[in-house]
């Protein structure tokens, strides 16, 4: 397993990853969450991204039992959560400061954890000033409740009015962000955050490399049963899949197909090694309902030095999509 710095920070991530999200506590039970996460962990993984709003709260209750059972050291593992959607009333949602100490509080106890290496703002919050966001996440770094922040879903100017607040006023400025990421969503990882790889030393946590799945090849002759478009309450991913553009992804998988076989991989496995190939990225999470998949999705690694030049001219020219780089005016 290699390791990436997280930015400009001097932390090492493993440069796979493994997340919780629709998994834990909808299609794994304690059990299952433990056993992948043991099987990750052993074979070099060293960051499990969770967040307040996955399960409404169970999934980061799962990865704590499973962390204690586990017993590992904690200076083995980085782990994470994240702070926005805690509840149905006023002060449980948001970036409001009294929100996101009692949500920091939270994910420690059911993380059971005595800190959170990252602490990532979920989205951002037009209500509530970004002074508040920032001082609050300097407060709970000085506290020692949290290592590094960072945000998810921000617009490069959002990240960097917040590095300004923080470097006017001494703080703690954002250390990473965690967007979206896969071979047909790149125009902000690839366009619009690239002056901040170099300005503010962003580092990258990225989510979906698979397109919900679009990339695997599972859905290519409809959706499954049981797969994560059908469980209660991702209806609004069912949507995705059925759309246009849904529908277009999945096609567009089905022309990537040939280049997997020539490279002895899965569509999947050259799906993650392609998101790997960008060096602004420190870390691809991946999301995984059984060690079979997470054991396939982990073997992307052996991938990643088949994808040569021609090898990647040949994607390029089956994606047609790649962002010009920064808009300038």
């Amino acid at each position: 397993m290699p390791y990436r710095r997280l930015g400009r920070s001097g932390l090492p991530v493993s440069a796979l990853s493994f997340g919780s999200w629709v998994t834990f506590g909808a299609q794994m039970n304690l059990d299952a969450a433990t056993a992948s996460m043991r099987r990750a962990y052993e074979r070099g993984v060293n960051f499990f991204d969770n967040a307040e709003a996955y399960a409404g709260g169970e999934s980061e209750t799962l990865m704590g039992q499973a962390l204690k059972k586990e017993g590992w050291s904690r200076d083995s593992y980085i782990v994470s959560s994240k702070v926005f959607w805690g509840g149905d009333r006023p002060t449980q949602r948001g970036l409001n400061r009294k929100h996101m100490r009692d949500a920091c509080d939270a994910a420690l106890g059911r993380l059971q954890v005595d800190y959170l290496d990252l602490y990532f703002c979920h989205r951002p919050d037009i209500d509530t000033p970004i002074e508040e966001v920032v001082f609050t996440m300097d407060q709970l770094i000085r506290a020692g409740k949290v290592l590094y922040w960072g945000t998810s879903e921000w617009s490069a100017q959002q990240i960097q009015e917040a590095v300004g607040v923080a470097n006017a006023n001494h703080l703690h400025a954002p250390t990473m962000e965690q967007p979206q990421y896969h071979m047909f969503h790149r125009e902000r990882v690839e366009g619009e955050y690239a002056p901040l790889y170099e300005s503010v030393g962003l580092g990258t946590t990225i989510w979906s490399p698979l397109a919900s799945g679009m990339l695997t090849g599972k859905y290519r002759d409809g959706i499954p049963q049981g797969s994560r478009p059908t469980l209660p309450g991702y209806e609004w991913l069912r949507e995705h899949f059925e759309n246009d553009k849904g529908k277009g992804i999945i096609a567009k998988a089905r022309e990537l197909e040939p280049i997997a076989g020539d490279l002895d991989c899965s569509t999947a496995q050259l799906a993650i090694a392609w998101c790997l190939l960008n060096p602004h990225v420190s870390t691809v999470i991946l999301g995984a309902s059984n060690i079979g998949q997470l054991d396939e999705n982990l073997d992307a690694l052996e991938v990643l030095p088949r994808l040569t030049d021609d090898v990647v001219t040949r994607i390029e020219g089956v994606l047609q999509n790649r962002p010009d780089g920064p808009k300038r005016f």
